[in-house]
């Protein structure tokens, strides 16, 4: 975004622009019996871990932002084609969607989200999760990690490389009763520590306290299964009800600074946050500063400053963080009763060669289905059953991104790629844009190959530490300025400062980069476009929980589902099921494996 003053100084934001069986590979969506509909719940999980932000930038846990309060007029201009000022009067969208109710609700139309009723329709059905028909009150009656067991049906002596075993989930409450409903959060993985072995296992629910996994044995030595439950159903029932209210979780800061009456420079610190539906996130009026991007239509207010003017906003940072939960729902989010492992059937598995199968040849392209698993881990290695993923040395990595220009957007799980390129492409150096090393925007060259590297963090909402407002941009912008070609490599991801927010938020920020991504595709079909998926995390909490971010992926694949030419990378999968402990950040060998997946799509064989 930019700041620009013209006409008397009028405030504007504008945006500038190994072998395997293939066939036993479980589907990802798939339907009991007739009539019934099955609901996909998220696999494997490594543990715990934190998700504390590294080298300057937080999602969570920062309790020092400073938040201030001040009423005064609302200031909202916007700049139009012909470079005039005019006030912006709110649109008066048809009746549409409206949250579960409560004292925090508001409305939100398909206008505004920017897609059809037919595709939120679909997008509602994509992202349905099952779970109380009432609020539990009880502690008691919620989902016990403790009496929550699984099981192996018909365990064999010993399997062969790509047979599948199921595993029955059964949930019982702290009563040792049988959960009559579903809902919960679990996941689930098959593992050998030794071996440096997983593979990703996906939950389905049974909607009665029961739940299946059918779980791929896709390497020879031994293997055991790993379940755990990340949240009750009762959890995720408080987490949908907060996350489509208007109660800000998150807290962002506004820096402003000018020249006072005695020419002195004055600077003010004041609290900023998103404005989404008619009263915006504080359900205030007639108190702020806004800005609105002209593209993308996205309304970002500020606390009017005491001393200075709208359009002096010059830094931007993550401000505190703000809990709705009550004393009783605090009980239920605590660390005894989340992310636990559950007993079962711990026995090792024997699982033997088998030489009938081979590995996918496919080769690395668009139009690909993310199969469950999508791959596994052996020895640290990924190998996806997707296409056929490549091993690249460091001259490799150099000779694949020979005249080529690779575009990096998003947060700071792509800014660990663009460093890793860094460290493992030989000649590429950093060049001094005088920007944050953390916060960017950031861009390496290697002049020999003619390899040019950037790395751009999405717009605001965005939890980092302190940084020019100018120098966050949205996606979908950013991606409009790209011309675009053979040479061409965009890469984005969006999602972990997202959480914080309204789904019907992140289907509108979606449904503008989808716009961009087609028109791009459309001057310059030759354009690699890759999504990068979300990644697993350590937070397990109000705030940043993988209950969120697993809906965000669903809505990211649904909306890009039918578009000819994007290439989606499930890293969910490969961040899930990983021995790590799982972090915002992940691991150097988990960041290893995803370039070298990316890196197969760019330079297929």
């Amino acid at each position: 975004m930019s700041l620009m003053d013209f006409n008397g100084g009028l405030p504007i934001l504008v945006s500038l622009a190994v072998p395997v069986y293939l066939q036993f590979l479980s589907l990802r969506y798939r339907t009991l019996q007739a009539g019934e509909e099955v609901v996909r719940k998220d696999g494997c999980g490594g543990g715990g871990g934190h998700g504390a932000g590294q080298d300057g930038d937080y999602l969570a846990g920062d309790t020092h932002g400073l938040l201030f309060r001040h009423h005064g007029d609302t200031a909202l201009w916007v700049l139009n084609m012909g470079f005039q000022i005019t006030q912006v009067p709110y649109p008066r969208p048809k009746p549409a969607p409206q949250n579960n109710g409560n004292n925090n609700s508001y409305k939100i139309s398909t206008l505004d989200m920017g897609i059809s009723d037919e595709e939120w329709e679909r997008l509602q059905n994509a992202l349905v999760w099952p779970g109380p028909d009432q609020l539990i009150t009880q502690l008691n009656l919620s989902t016990s990690p403790v009496h929550s067991t699984f099981s192996i049906v018909e365990l064999k002596k010993s399997y062969k490389v790509g047979e599948n075993i199921s595993v029955i989930i059964t949930a019982r409450d702290h009563n040792k009763n049988l959960k009559p409903y579903g809902g919960d959060f679990f996941k689930a993985k098959v593992f050998n520590s030794k071996l440096k072995a997983s593979v990703y296992g996906e939950v389905v629910d049974h909607r009665n306290g029961t739940y299946s996994i059918v779980l791929l044995l896709p390497w020879e030595g031994q293997a055991q299964v790993f379940v755990h439950l990340e949240h009750s159903s009762e959890v995720v029932q408080i987490l949908k009800k907060y996350r489509e209210t208007s109660f800000p979780r998150s807290h962002y800061n506004g820096y402003f600074e000018g020249s006072g009456p005695d020419k002195k420079r004055i600077r003010e610190v004041v609290e900023c946050n998103l404005k989404w539906g008619a009263k915006g996130s504080w359900r205030k009026s007639n108190c702020c500063c806004e800005y609105k991007d002209l593209k993308t239509g996205t309304v970002w207010q500020c606390e009017r400053p005491k001393k200075l003017s709208c359009d002096k906003l010059v830094h931007h940072s993550m401000g505190g963080q703000e809990s709705p939960l009550n004393a009783f729902e605090n009980q239920l989010f605590s660390k005894k009763l989340t992310n636990v492992v559950i007993t079962g059937d711990k026995i090792k598995i024997n699982v033997l060669p088998n030489t009938a199968g081979k590995g996918t040849t496919e080769s690395c392209r668009s139009g690909l289905t993310t199969t469950v698993p999508a791959g596994f881990y052996f020895e640290d290695v990924w190998n996806s059953f997707v296409c056929n993923t490549q091993q690249f040395s460091s001259s490799q990595m150099g000779n694949c991104l020979k005249n080529k220009i690779v575009y990096l957007f998003g947060d700071s799980t792509t800014r660990q790629w663009f460093e890793y390129l860094e460290r493992n492409v030989p000649g590429l150096k950093r060049m001094d844009l005088h920007t944050p090393r953390t916060g960017g925007p950031l861009m390496a060259v290697e002049l020999k190959n003619n390899i040019i590297v950037h790395w751009k963090p999405h717009g605001v909402p965005l939890r980092f530490t302190k940084m020019l407002i100018t120098d966050l941009h949205y996606i979908a912008n950013d991606i409009d300025e790209i011309a675009g070609g053979p040479h061409a490599v965009v890469v984005f991801t969006i999602f972990a400062h997202l959480v914080f927010h309204p789904i019907t938020f992140y289907i509108h920020e979606v449904a503008k980069i989808r716009q961009s991504v087609v028109a791009l595709l459309s001057r310059a079909p030759q354009t690699t476009v890759i999504i990068k998926s979300g990644n697993t995390a350590g937070r397990k909490n109000i705030f940043q929980s993988d209950w969120y971010a697993m809906q965000l992926n669903t809505v990211m694949q649904e909306m890009f589902r039918d578009i000819d030419g994007v290439i989606y990378l499930d890293v969910w999968q490969m961040t899930s099921c990983h021995y790590l402990h799982e972090n915002i950040h992940p691991g150097p060998v988990i960041i290893d494996n995803e370039v070298k997946m990316f890196l197969s799509y760019v330079c297929p064989i």
